[in-house]
């Protein structure tokens, strides 16, 4: 006889939505920028990292399990084989505000680092949901049409943001929330005002 229990949804989420503000709050304060737009952004990306974790790992079986089928069952590699419109749109949907959260808090200015960002983070959800599957915990299918549609998501969330920041008020709120660099970051920024001020003074 098979005895499961499923893990409640709060017991993920909240925790992780604490631990992940937590983190991020320590990290604004270490560079010394703590301002309201931007703890909103940790807020939100706190909540953000907490549904992608639920939505990985939930549900999640406790307790003896059956006999498993072959872990081929749980994983489908064939593009478009059998995909519902609604999937593709939520996958695309959800991945929307990574493209928005990878330029505030890691300030990327470039497409190909968030399709990367995007792409690797979906393959790692897909590896966890089928690891998940295969031990008899998970209810999840790594799916590919999953793994492209994310991926799809993160870029067009950020292509969105690159458009709305060209809206004056909207770009000076971004500017506002946007996370200051780090440290190496800091110090290439420095080195390139000083290079140009010393080329200006020649002239």
């Amino acid at each position: 006889m098979t005895t499961t229990q499923e893990v409640p949804t709060l017991l993920v989420v909240v925790p992780v939505a604490a631990v992940t503000l937590g983190l991020m709050t320590g990290l604004l304060h270490r560079r010394a920028g703590v301002t309201v737009p931007r703890l909103a952004v940790a807020v939100v990306a706190a909540v953000y990292v907490a549904g992608i974790v639920a939505n990985t790992l939930l549900p999640f079986r406790l307790g003896a399990t059956g006999p498993s089928p072959s872990w081929t069952v749980f994983l489908d590699l064939v593009p478009l084989a059998d995909v519902e419109q609604g999937d593709v749109l939520q996958n695309v949907v959800v991945f929307l505000p990574l493209g928005w959260l990878l330029a505030l808090v890691l300030r990327v200015d470039s497409a190909v680092r968030v399709v990367l960002g995007g792409l690797l983070l979906s393959l790692a959800m897909e590896a966890v949901q089928l690891g998940n599957a295969v031990t008899g915990h998970g209810g999840h299918v790594a799916d590919v049409d999953d793994l492209w549609a994310n991926t799809v998501g993160g870029a067009l969330g950020y292509g969105l943001f690159r458009l709305v920041v060209l809206v004056p008020p909207v770009g000076r709120l971004a500017a506002a929330a946007t996370w200051p660099a780090l440290g190496r970051e800091r110090r290439l920024t420095a080195r390139r005002a000083r290079r140009a001020s010393a080329d200006a003074r020649r002239w």
